[in-house]
């Protein structure tokens, strides 16, 4: 089975590893946090092009975190969109905030600038644009409806590592930006999350939430949670974003390859680069006009591990429908979830994997036409 993303450990991140298993410094909890992770938030911030990056571990602790540093609690509205994964909504429940859910657009799947518009009210204090498969949302129109309505821009940028918008790298066009290595993502260290930043006080305020709320003589401060990133987590990805460069290049490499092979298919819709973005294909979305679920039975079958995401909606979930949220009309959410696939496009593959992807997924559908 070629799998729909593979993280690729090299013998440099098994020797930092080592170095931090031999220095039996497994962790810290100073407010300025370990060696590698200082080591890691330097690496990251300046390839993010911001002053900071605050370690933490994961990315849903980054937007809890994030949220938290902002002030976000009871009576307060969070706008995100639903079409993405739950940690996005979750973060603003764990606050005791309202997740208020906003339609995507069907051109990326990221957030509908006009529902966005629609959907702010008096109690709005943040938006959580979130640049779904690594495709930047836009930004512009965003931060300037954020700045007349006085919230906040907090950046899911979970799954967009790499990418820009207008030449500025995402996660550092918000107030803050949230990123995740989680073990499918450009970048993996199996667990964790940072937080971008240009604003020095919430630099601080970060860094202290994220370690029980502890600035200095075990005095909390503010509310706060275990939410360190150890030391073996910051020393693997500290040595993967030396290598993103190449990472980037092998998705690009690919995403440009299927693209080729797949262009005069019939009844798909193809991921396309906008002219003013830079996308780091995460993940190659491709939308079916039909049968999508038998396309990808038969991908399945032929070893190529295509997948959904996101089959259910985040406000059709359970957790949401209890909420109330099941009923609300996102027509573009919706049409998403029943239609798109995503296919493997990761630096692993090799040239023949790539070929056997775009073979497989014409065949499957010339396979379900003739059913229909």
């Amino acid at each position: 089975m070629i799998p729909i993303n593979k993280p690729l450990i090299g013998e440099e991140e098994k020797r930092e590893v080592m170095k931090v298993l031999e220095s039996g410094k497994l962790t810290d909890s100073s407010l300025d946090g370990s060696p590698m992770v200082r080591d890691f938030e330097k690496d990251l911030a300046k390839f993010v092009g911001v002053k900071h990056a605050v370690a933490v571990n994961s990315g849903t602790s980054a937007l809890i975190a994030s949220l938290l540093a902002l002030n976000v609690g009871h009576g307060d509205e969070v706008l995100v969109p639903s079409f993405t994964f739950i940690a996005t909504a979750n973060a603003v429940l764990a606050t005791g905030a309202r997740p208020v859910f906003v339609d995507v657009n069907l051109e990326d799947y990221t957030i509908s600038v006009e529902d966005l518009e629609r959907k702010i009210s008096g109690k709005s204090k943040v938006v959580i644009p979130v640049h779904l498969y690594g495709h930047p949302a836009d930004m512009d129109p965003i931060v300037k409806l954020a700045k007349e309505h006085g919230l906040f821009v907090v950046e899911d940028a979970a799954q967009s590592l790499g990418s820009s918008y207008k030449v500025i790298g995402t996660g550092s066009i918000g107030h803050l930006g949230c990123f995740s290595f989680y073990s499918t993502k450009v970048v993996a260290c199996g667990e964790g999350g940072a937080i971008t930043t240009n604003d020095d006080e919430l630099c601080v305020k970060l860094k202290t939430i994220r370690n029980h709320g502890l600035a200095s003589n075990h005095n909390s401060e503010v509310l706060g949670l275990n939410l360190r990133m150890p030391e073996i987590e910051a020393a693997l990805v500290k040595i993967q974003m030396r290598r993103i460069s190449s990472f980037l290049d092998g998705r690009r490499r690919n995403a440009k390859a299927l693209s080729e092979l797949l262009k005069e298919s019939k009844g798909v819709r193809l991921p396309r680069e906008r002219k003013d973005r830079v996308y780091n294909w995460y993940l190659y979305t491709v939308s079916l006009e039909k049968s999508r679920d038998m396309v990808l039975e038969i991908l399945n079958r032929k070893g190529v591990g295509a997948t959904v995401y996101y089959r259910v909606p985040i406000h059709r979930t359970d957790l949401y429908s209890k909420l109330g949220y099941s009923n609300l009309p996102l027509p573009n959410t919706v049409w998403a979830s029943e239609h798109v696939i995503s296919l493997p496009v990761h630096p692993g593959l090799k040239d023949q994997d790539v070929s056997m992807i775009a073979s497989s997924l014409k065949e499957a559908i010339r396979t379900t036409l003739k059913n229909l």
